[in-house]
């Protein structure tokens, strides 16, 4: 006989795993073809359901309901049949749907349900390591049951839904099964069935009277917690396959598997009922306008790893979780805080156990900046825990100490506040944490993290050379804390820090949820599916005979920031920004109306130019919408001082939410609002900085917030560049796409060599090191030790004689030496006393380290000499998806090699770095300066001569209809010379951005 491969074999096979047996055994068994099967015999786990026992009004099991209460709480059956001895059971019936219509089975099952004196517990929790003997046979006293073909419809009463898992009666998960053999797949036609063929009026489909609502076949699974007829949303609850989306192959069965052999097991659906599922919201609000949250897969399999490992390995661990953007990192990290409260050794020889009857840690700190996860932290408490007040926010550190002192629970911090709140604590190494960071970056790394090992630490007063090696101890992450770091975007040193190590000397992270998998599962946007970047280009001119040598790369860069921070390009290219804004975004009424722009700047000075830029033309107009600028502290430009406050006329507090009103639409930022900035309406951006690295994946990834109820598609999305490459982006992407591992650890002997090589020079004697760690660690007066630090510093500059670029090279090892040591200390695993001390002492010395560049003076005169003469843009690649490598990415260490300043120059004279320059930045037109000049001057000309320019334009006070006639002369003038000028006439009407630049730089010539 063949293999059966529709639904109904994939429905068998779930019942079978789940109960032991299956219906077709049952009719196999009556007709004799085989035996009772062993399983059926033991009773396996779940018990089979019989959709004649089920009630459709209230939505219950009533055959396993019945059972489970007479078996487990007969004394409070019988006080509520004394009190209705004719209709006991209708009684308590009617209270539960009336409290499941309230608040929900979640509610109830959590809490119990209370008719008239009695109480009844409607499940029994899963027990926990300290838990009693009575706790796990209460457990074992749960009924779980599987009904296949339940009718559910009071309505209809021959529709069914394929299988539902009851909890003592009660339906927490119901299923429809499709077959992709049969050309039936969960992703199509078993959400469609649920979208249009399910009558979500009916009891059980009813919104939070069923945990979830699953479509599956054999290779994939998808949900949702609320049926809404066509507008049903559902999520993956897929492992995901090669970084993507989907499930890896199964050798012992279906792909799909996992579902009912690992997460439909009783106490792992225990699990997630009393850990996971919550329900949104107050209870004063209406149950249909509450948001009810089931874990996607990565978020339950990330927080039941972390939960296992450390009970195996206790305290003193490091974990890092490297989860996408889209992966919703804030419910994992709350769901990850409130189990780690719970979390128990499983034997006594785990590092930090105090007994198996003790939680591992005595707090959890999360470190973060999300506001919304103070909210998340609170509300999951309330859900979660009997014990309502453990969760405290800490802003200084008095209020840590404090928190911690009086047993709380769940201590929340921001980034920014940690390394100050730690400075007040003296003596919690005998209290055991877990510490979640938010976002893990070299901000937790290197010095500013010391601190946090700091106050994890001892600090016992002992002599000088003691309380070096304690502080390395303190800035290592030791016995009493365990760190948890969760990071879209892990550097080295974050892998080096917080990844697993393995055999190989390679670090991955502990878990992983791809940029990939998030795009292909639809919860990011793929932001480099619309990527346009224009190259800058100049004309850059002679003004002086004078041809003096400069260093070619310097003059190059020193040139381009010359000419980019001129008011002159910025309003050419706000005027290309807010053409294509106005035009591609808001006149097309993209996410219904609602789409917003971000414009970053190369630095604050940028912004506010590009601000009042963008300001005038909105106003030019007639201001259809509003524009906002965002940076940190005060600003001067032109003489005249900018705070954003003062520049938006209202508190810089309240920007982010005057952001997310319809009346503002684009903000220019410089490097504020770069990170953790969420707005799912940001669909455009225009870039006019260098991104790299960690910076180019946060900055861009703003755009890719999913935004499902504006409709908000990959199409939506523009990045226009007018500053990097498509090269340069797709290499910082890259290594953030899927999988990102560290190849090996860093070569700490690079140390050794900056040492040995920085004290060759003589800028300092190691009795002056010495000396200074002393009295520094000694708490004297900083009057002590500024004549230590000064002597050096006066070495530095004029004892010794040092050549300029010999004091660049020692101040550079100096700073390098300072960042890898601080970053390095706290994985080392040995100690270096040396180290430690030149470390402290080079930290003071730096800043006092002055050096003159020789070039400086010659790099001004450089500028003096160069006249910005025309400015264009050329359009390079358009709306081009950069395709990113699936390929798992290695990351290498720091750079081994110690740097210096020295190394080859490349000295040009004056003519061939503008010609260069010109080479490199003016490219399209191929006529030469002089020719481009000789044209623009008779262009000019034209317009001067034509008829309307003195009446219409010249006079014209209106400046909106100036710049019409402007543009009716230009159009018409470039018309009459096409046949003289093909090639710029193809230019001027072919390139929007050759037009904006050409009409700009006009305008300026006939103004003169």
């Amino acid at each position: 006989m063949p293999s059966q491969t529709n639904e109904q074999a994939l429905e068998s096979a779930i019942e079978k795993a789940l109960t032991g047996f299956c219906l077709e055994d049952l009719k196999a068994q009556v007709q004799g073809i085989q035996e009772t099967p062993a399983e059926y015999v033991s009773n396996n786990c779940f018990k089979a359901g019989s959709p004649n026992d089920f009630n459709a009004q209230y939505a219950l099991d009533e055959h396993w309901f019945w059972q489970f209460l007479q078996n487990s709480q007969a004394e409070e059956l019988e006080r509520v049949q004394k009190n209705n001895p004719n209709d006991w059971q209708r009684k308590i019936l009617e209270r539960f749907d009336r409290l499941a219509k309230k608040h929900g089975i979640l509610h109830l099952l959590k809490k119990g349900l209370s008719v008239d004196d009695a109480h009844f517990n409607l499940m029994y929790p899963a027990p926990l390591a300290s838990s009693s003997e009575k706790v796990k046979l209460d457990f074992k006293s749960n009924i779980f049951s599987v009904t296949r073909q339940l009718r559910y419809s009071l309505v209809n009463p021959l529709q069914e839904i394929d299988m539902v898992l009851f909890i003592n009666g009660i339906p927490i998960v119901t299923l429809e099964l499709k077959n992709a053999w049969t050309g039936q797949t969960a992703r199509y036609h078993g959400q469609k069935q649920y979208r249009n063929d399910r009558d979500t009026s009916q009891p059980l489909l009813q919104f939070a009277r069923c945990l979830v609502h699953m479509a599956v076949d054999t290779d994939e699974v998808y949900m949702t917690t609320k049926l809404s007829g066509k507008s049903t949303f559902f999520l993956p609850f897929n492992k995901g396959h090669n970084q993507g989306q989907g499930n890896p192959p199964n050798p012992t069965g279906h792909k799909t598997d996992y579902l009912w052999r690992e997460v439909f097991t009783k106490e792992g659906l225990a699990n997630l009922i009393q850990h996971f599922v919550r329900l949104d919201g107050s209870s004063k609000e209406p149950l249909n306008k509450r948001t009810l949250f089931f874990p996607r897969y990565h978020q339950m399999d990330v927080v039941r790893r972390l939960i296992q490992d450390v009970s195996k390995n206790g305290v003193g661990q490091t974990y890092l979780i490297q989860h996408s953007a889209g992966s919703g990192k804030s419910n994992s990290i709350t769901w990850a805080a409130y189990q780690l409260i719970e979390a128990y050794p499983e034997s006594d020889g785990v590092p930090g156990a105090k007994g198996l009857e003790q939680p591992l840690f005595d707090s959890v700190i999360v470190v973060t900046d999300r506001r919304i996860l103070d909210k998340q932290l609170k509300d999951n408490i309330k859900d979660f825990s009997e014990v309502k007040n453990i969760v405290a926010h800490a802003n200084k550190s008095a209020d840590l100490k404090s928190a911690l002192e009086n047993g709380k629970k769940i201590i929340i911090t921001t980034i920014q506040k940690f390394p100050f709140i730690v400075d007040g604590i003296s003596d919690l190494s005998d209290k055991r944490f877990a510490v979640i960071i938010d976002e893990a970056h070299s901000s937790q790394s290197g010095t500013a993290h010391s601190k946090m090992n700091q106050a994890m630490g001892s600090d016992e007063e002992e002599d000088a050379q003691d309380k070096i090696l304690q502080a390395m101890r303190n800035r290592k992450m030791r016995g009493n804390a365990s760190y948890l770091a969760f990071t879209a975007t892990p550097k080295n040193t974050t892998l080096e820090k917080f990844g697993q190590k393995q055999p190989d000397g390679s670090f991955i992270p502990f878990h992983l949820y791809s940029m990939k998998q998030a795009i292909e599962e639809g919860f990011i946007l793929d932001v480099l599916a619309n990527y346009t970047t224009y190259k800058s280009y100049y004309e850059i001119q002679k003004s002086i005979a004078e041809n003096p040598k400069f260093d070619t790369a310097k003059a190059q860069k020193k040139l381009r920031a010359y000419v980019e921070r001129s008011q002159q390009t910025i309003g050419t290219k706000a005027e290309i920004m807010l053409d294509h804004f106005v035009n591609q975004v808001v006149n097309t009424k993209k996410l219904k109306g609602k789409a917003k722009g971000m414009v970053i700047t190369q630095n604050i000075e940028a912004a506010i130019r590009y601000f009042k830029s963008i300001q005038r033309m909105l106003e030019h107009r007639g201001n259809p919408f509003k524009a906002m600028i965002a940076f940190s502290g005060t600003k001067e430009v032109d003489g005249i001082e900018y705070t954003e406050t003062e520049m938006n006329g209202f508190s810089d507090n309240d920007t982010k939410d005057k952001f997310d009103t319809d009346e503002y639409r684009l903000l220019v930022v410089a490097n504020k609002y770069l990170t953790g900035f969420d707005q799912p309406k940001l669909t455009a951006m225009y870039v006019d900085k260098k991104l790299q690295g960690v910076l180019a994946v946060q900055a861009l990834s703003r755009l890719n917030r999913a935004a499902p109820k504006y409709g908000k598609k990959t199409e939506d999305l523009f990045v226009l560049d007018f500053f990097n490459g498509t090269d340069d982006i797709k290499k910082a992407f890259d290594p953030f796409y899927t999988a990102t591992s560290l190849s090996e650890a860093t070569d700490v002997n690079v140390l050794n060599d900056l040492k040995d090589e920085m004290g060759d020079v003589g800028v300092y004697e190691w009795q002056e090191v010495e000396e200074f760690v002393r009295r520094y660690f000694d708490g004297e007066d900083a009057q002590s030790l500024s004549p230590l630090i000064d002597t050096a510093a006066e070495r530095f500059e004029h004892e010794l004689a040092l050549e300029k670029e010999e004091q660049a090279d020692f101040k550079i090892k100096a700073k390098q030496f300072v960042k890898i040591y601080g970053q390095m200390a706290s994985i080392m695993p040995y100690e270096n006393a040396i180290w430690e001390k030149l470390f402290w002492f080079l930290k003071f010395l730096i800043p006092k380290l002055k050096i003159a560049d020789p070039e400086a003076d010659q790099l001004d005169a450089l500028l003096d000499s160069v006249d910005l003469s025309s400015y264009g843009l050329e359009r390079v690649k358009l709306n081009q998806s950069i395709g990113l490598d699936a390929e798992a990415t290695e990351l290498e260490p720091q750079n081994p090699n110690p740097r210096g300043a020295h190394g080859e120059r490349d000295e040009n004279p004056l003519d061939e770095i503008i010609r260069d320059f010109n080479e490199r930045w003016f490219q399209g037109w191929s006529a030469t300066p002089e020719e481009q000049r000789v044209k623009f001057i008779n262009i000019a000309d034209s317009i001067k001569a034509h008829p309307d320019f003195e009446n219409k334009y010249q006079n014209e006070p209106d400046p909106h209809h100036r710049e019409l006639v402007f543009e009716k002369m230009l159009k018409e003038v470039m018309l009459q010379r096409r046949k003289d000028e093909l090639e710029l006439y193809k230019l001027f009407a072919s390139d929007p951005a050759f037009k904006a630049s050409w009409t700009s730089s006009m305008q300026q010539v006939v103004a003169r």
